[in-house]
Formats: C-alpha cells, sequence, structure tokens
C-alpha cells in the first residue's frame, strides 16, 4: 500500500540537497556475486507469477514457494511456519539468534497485491517480463521485490554460517493491501520485538537521468481514514420540490469541509524533512521553509507551504471528498446522498477527534459521520534511534557516498502501524531506488529496474548485521 518511490517519500524528497545526518566515512558494500543477483532476480520474477489478490487463494501458495527457498538455503522447516489467517496467510521464518536476552529484529513486508486487469496492461500483469532493463508485472514494485532481496539475503547469511546476536524474524503478511488483518495476527504475535525493519516503506529516489538525490527513511505515517457523511431527505416526486434536497445538502455540506482546513502540526521527522528541503529549495517557497523552520509558528510561512501540495500533508492533517452517491431515480427527489472522504491523519491526533470535527465543521445536525472498515488503526511516531539512523546511513553511504539519509512520514498506511500501535518502533528501509518516472505501484505496466537489485541486496545485508549483533 505504500508507495516508496520519489512520490510516496513525501513528494519533496527530490527537494532535498543535504542530510539531516551526519556522513561518515563511506564504508565498503558486501559483495554481491552474480549467482545472488540471479537468485534474486529468480525469486522476484517467479513471485510475479503467483496472483496474490486478496480475496484469492495464492498467497499461501507464494507462501510454500518463499519457504522452499529458506529451507533449500538451511533453514530447518519448522524454522518456517506459514498459517492460514483471514482468508490469506502469513509466514513467519526465524532466524536464531546467539543471545536469548536480547529481544528480536523483525523484518516485515506483504505478500499480496492489488488486482491488474490483463486487458488494462501492455503485457500480463501476472507474467513476469524482462524487457529494456526492467522486471514489469503486477507486484514488482510493491512489494515482491523487497521480499525477494530479503529472502535472498537471509539464504545468503544461512548458508555462510552467520550467527547474529538478536533472533531475526522474518514476518510476512497476506493482505496489506485490503483489511491487514494478517499484519494485527503477526504484530500481537511479536510484540516483544526490539524493533521492526519494514521493506514496503522507505527507499531511495533517482534523478531522471539516474543520479541519487537521497534515501529516505521512513519513521512515521499518517493514520488513513475513510469516513462516510450520509444525508436523508423523505423525497418525493421530481415535480413538487421544496425546500430540502438530500443532494443539495450535502453540497453545502462539502462546500464547508473544503473550506476548512486543520491546524498545523510538526514533529522531529517531520522537522528533519523541511530543514533538508530548505537548504535547496529558491524562491517563495524555499523563502517561506527557512522561515519555518526558523520559526515553527510563523504563520505566514505555515501558509504558503500549505498551498504546495509537496508539503501540505506534512503540515496538517487532510480530509477530502473523494466519491459520491446520491437519488434512486432522475424522477425522483434524492430521499439519501453520501460521500466519501479519505483523511490523512497526523500521527498523534485520534481519527475520533477528526471524526468530531468533522461533524463540527458541516455544521448539519441532520447529517452523519461513520468511520468505514477500512483496516486502519492509529499508531504513534516511531522514535529517531540512533542506532537505526546510523545503520541505515552506513549502508546507504556504501552504496552512494554522502547521499542525504532524510527520515520521513508518508501519506501512506503500512503494516508498520500495528507494531506502532503496540509500542514496537518501526523503520521503512526498502533497497529500492527509482526514478519518479518509474513509479507505477497499483498502476500500470508496474515495473522496477534491475540495477537495484544489487545494492538492495548489499544494504539489507549490511543493515541487517548491523541491528542484530
Amino acid at each position: 500500500m505504500q508507495t516508496k518511490t520519489l512520490a510516496g517519500l513525501v513528494a519533496l524528497a527530490a527537494l532535498f540537497a543535504t542530510s539531516a545526518l551526519a556522513a561518515p566515512a563511506a564504508p565498503v558494500l558486501p559483495k554481491v556475486d552474480q549467482a545472488e543477483h540471479d537468485q534474486a532476480l529468480a525469486l522476484l520474477k517467479k513471485g510475479i507469477g503467483f496472483r496474490t489478490v486478496i480475496p484469492g487463494d495464492q498467497v499461501p501458495v507464494y507462501a510454500a514457494h518463499l519457504k522452499s527457498v529458506l529451507v533449500a538455503a538451511g533453514f530447518k522447516p519448522d524454522e518456517v511456519q506459514i498459517e492460514p489467517v483471514a482468508g490469506s496467510a502469513v509466514l513467519v521464518a526465524r532466524y536464531a539468534g546467539t543471545d536469548a536476552t536480547k529481544k528480536p529484529i523483525v523484518v516485515i513486508d506483504h505478500m499480496d497485491v492489488v488486482e491488474a486487469r490483463a486487458s488494462d496492461w501492455t503485457r500480463d500483469p501476472f507474467t513476469a517480463v524482462e524487457e529494456n532493463g526492467y522486471v514489469f508485472g503486477r507486484g514488482s514494485g510493491d512489494d515482491k521485490f523487497d521480499v525477494s532481496v530479503i529472502v535472498t539475503v537471509l539464504g545468503k547469511l544461512k548458508r555462510e554460517g552467520w550467527k547474529p546476536g538478536r533472533e531475526v524474524i522474518l514476518a510476512l503478511s497476506g493482505d496489506e493491501e485490503t483489511l491487514m488483518q494478517t499484519a494485527r495476527k503477526l504484530a500481537a504475535d511479536l510484540k516483544g520485538a526490539e524493533l521492526v525493519l519494514n521493506g514496503d516503506a522507505g527507499g531511495g529516489s533517482l534523478t531522471e537521468d539516474g543520479k541519487p538525490e537521497l534515501y529516505g527513511l521512513q519513521a512515521a505515517e499518517k493514520t488513513y481514514a475513510d469516513f462516510e457523511i450520509t444525508v436523508t431527505d423523505p423525497g418525493g416526486h421530481s415535480s413538487r420540490p421544496g425546500k430540502t434536497n438530500a443532494i443539495y445538502r450535502l453540497g453545502a455540506d462539502l462546500a464547508r469541509l473544503a473550506a476548512y482546513q486543520f491546524p498545523a502540526m510538526r514533529s522531529e521527522i517531520t522537522m528533519a524533512g523541511f530543514k533538508a528541503a530548505a537548504a535547496s529549495r529558491t524562491g517563495p517557497t524555499g523563502d517561506a521553509l527557512r522561515a519555518y523552520v526558523a520559526n515553527p509558528n510563523d504563520a505566514a510561512a505555515i501558509a504558503t507551504l500549505s498551498d504546495d501540495r509537496d508539503f501540505v500533508g506534512q503540515l496538517h492533517t487532510t480530509c477530502v471528498a473523494t466519491m459520491l452517491s446520491g437519488g434512486h431515480a432522475t424522477n425522483a427527489l434524492p430521499q439519501k446522498a453520501t460521500a466519501s472522504v479519505n483523511c490523512r491523519i497526523f500521527p498523534g491526533t485520534a481519527s475520533e477527534d477528526v471524526r468530531q470535527t468533522l461533524i463540527k465543521v458541516i455544521a448539519d445536525p441532520g447529517a452523519t459521520v461513520t468511520r468505514e472498515n477500512d483496516g486502519s488503526i492509529d499508531a504513534p511516531a516511531s522514535p529517531l534511534r540512533p542506532d537505526v539512523l546510523a545503520a541505515v546511513t552506513k549502508a546507504v553511504h556504501a552504496r552512494y557516498p554522502g547521499l542525504p539519509v532524510v527520515p520521513n512520514m508518508s501519506a501512506g498506511a503500512t503494516d508498520s502501524m500495528f507494531f506502532r500501535a503496540l509500542g514496537v518502533p518501526a523503520y521503512g528501509v526498502s533497497g529500492m531506488f527509482t526514478k519518479a518516472s518509474d513509479d507505477f505501484a497499483h498502476g500500470l505496466n508496474e515495473r522496477i529496474p534491475i540495477a537495484t537489485i544489487d545494492g538492495a541486496l548489499a544494504q539489507w545485508e549490511m543493515i541487517l548485521k548491523d541491528l542484530a549483533k
């Protein structure tokens, strides 16, 4: 669900030119040989062939394939468990640590993908196609890429006899793109973890000519919440209109919502992003960024940034109407009109508080505002742990010396929310680097550049070895 490319890293990613973190001397990347590259690529291509759409029955089949790969690499069969959950499945693989007193590290990702209709695509979405340096197919970017990379790295480490201090637990969910019930179970089962590393968030951005721009470390995400505003009326014959009309009332309610803006908010994560952006942005927006960094209460700066689509989501909770429905016949007065309102809520704000705000804003006693069953929950941001920042920065700089590594808050939802809600810090650390023009997650002709595979393999290996000591 969470997109990891330039657009999904808060939109302002392309503007970052300096790091929010100190840049140590670039270390040496672990060697990725041809066999490791080939295995990750083959695992990705085969994985695309499993139509892991929910509802459907292919997630357990895909999980069984991943288990076979891990067992072939040296995991014992009972160390890799597959369990049916909520019409899908989870996979949990345990890599034993040497120190039982240390809490485990959990590596999460998801096996399911969003639907794709072959008639809409240039290529069959569930047949991997390697073409012009890309792998095309549904799930190639979201998120069978990092699943394939992580499984390959764990297999390599197992074959090489690596012995982590902490237990490393791979936990793959099976309905992240829908109601996320599998992630709820995983979080409940693994709530004693030290921290979570999520392959379905974070990641690096490249310019359109292939130069690295920055790496976004996801440490927070806004709460996804769908609300429905409903207005009812007795209705009647369209030839006898009266003073009330459900559609007109709903339109007036939405007009009041459109005019409202939630108060500006900030966190250490968003401030890190604003500081990085302020260093390179020019013009009025650049001036506003620098004024805001100097004084986060600067009303003029907040107003300017709030008018910019790149920044409004980093400053405010946002709620926007996305769907409308009303009436039952062209020759009858409407008896009911509804609007779907999608909110992305700043961490730390309760979704129920947002619902109450919507009620006050539309100011229509006859309307109801209800929370839809969207699968999401409220979750706080994760602290910017020095050990995580150091490990990620080290690995990224091994790929691209001195590249800015910037913590961010994403607007998309991921499985991390369920761990964060239980007090386990979670961090998006995808190994993928892509251009904005390569972002087709959830869309047509989804693809990933093959050139990002080796760096991702090395990055995951470095991070795991540093944090699982």
